[in-house]
């Protein structure tokens, strides 16, 4: 069969567009060191410091956007698990079945410790009750204590409604594995829905005890800080069998960096990225000195920078 020079001519044309058109099409997923657009997962509880970071990492890097999920921190690492996100901020490691999960399936996440932070206890500025140890917060939270006045023995004081942020939140987690060891939470205890709405609550009602990230209110420099620190009152908590102000502390970064102040976790980059691309970009800017000068300016403490820690008297 004979094909004419002008049926050729149009033919080849065609293929010549159809290769500059596969040439041209940007490639799935391109985003590099520092470029690109990602979604990362981040622990509610961190919003304040993570606000932060990314707000200075996109300055700098103009070329990349980081589109963060806030949610509870068993969804955060669920979304890493299931491959919808290659980064996640959260206040645990990964487990040895969540790594064998990876593995199985040709994966090798990193695990970075980023700072140290902490759980704050709230109360209203009404109540001059301000001072526990950890055998009473463990009370408390099991419905051992359900009053103020069985706390201290004092007359009058209603029952303690205990504010978290969300029922599958990484300060529900640390209370029951670290605090509690077996026991439940009592139905004193319930979910305000946000840190925000826990301040909220605390705020408005003078039997609440709330919980809440040390991030939302270490900051003395932020508004939102400020903002909450003139709505609530922070307990001071000691291990001494008698608490008082001389053995009991609140979570400055002194006491956070000595162990004195108990309620003391850990902040992770749990980091999915076989192609070393933007997550991992921004778990190196997380991580290095620009990152780490972000998180001592949060009132928490570095990991991974040398701090100098003062002690501070509190009046």
């Amino acid at each position: 069969m004979m094909i004419g020079k002008g049926n050729l001519f149009v033919g080849v044309i065609i293929l010549i567009g159809m290769l500059w058109g596969c040439r041209s099409k940007p490639a799935v997923n391109q985003d590099t060191l520092n470029s690109g657009v990602i979604r990362i997962a981040v622990d509610a509880t961190l919003f304040p410091l993570l606000d932060a970071e990314l707000a200075v990492f996109e300055a700098l890097t103009p070329a990349a956007g980081i589109v963060p999920a806030y949610t509870n921190e068993t969804r955060a690492i669920n979304l890493l698990l299931a491959d919808s996100v290659r980064l996640a901020v959260a206040t645990r490691p990964l487990t040895a079945e969540e790594m064998a999960s990876f593995h199985s399936r040709k994966f090798f996440p990193q695990v970075i410790r980023i700072a140290t932070d902490g759980i704050a206890l709230i109360v209203n500025l009404q109540n001059n009750d301000t001072i526990v140890n950890t055998d009473m917060l463990r009370k408390i939270l099991s419905g051992k204590i359900l009053r103020w006045k069985d706390l201290y023995g004092r007359m009058g004081g209603g029952n303690i409604r205990v504010a978290f942020d969300d029922p599958n939140s990484s300060t529900v987690r640390y209370m029951l594995d670290s605090l509690l060891q077996g026991d439940s939470l009592s139905e004193n205890c319930f979910a305000a829905g946000s840190n925000r709405a826990v301040v909220d609550y605390v705020s408005r009602t003078p039997d609440a005890l709330g919980v809440i990230g040390v991030n939302w209110i270490s900051d003395d420099r932020d508004s939102l800080s400020m903002e909450f620190l003139n709505r609530v009152r922070v307990m001071r908590v000691g291990s001494a069998m008698l608490p008082n102000a001389r053995n009991s502390f609140q979570p400055y970064p002194y006491y956070l960096y000595t162990g004195q102040y108990p309620l003391r976790r850990s902040i992770y980059i749990l980091l999915n990225d076989p192609r070393s691309g933007l997550p991992t970009g921004l778990a190196s800017f997380l991580a290095g000195s620009r990152g780490q000068r972000i998180v001592l300016k949060n009132g928490l403490l570095p990991a991974t920078m040398p701090v100098n820690i003062v002690n501070i008297t509190d009046e």
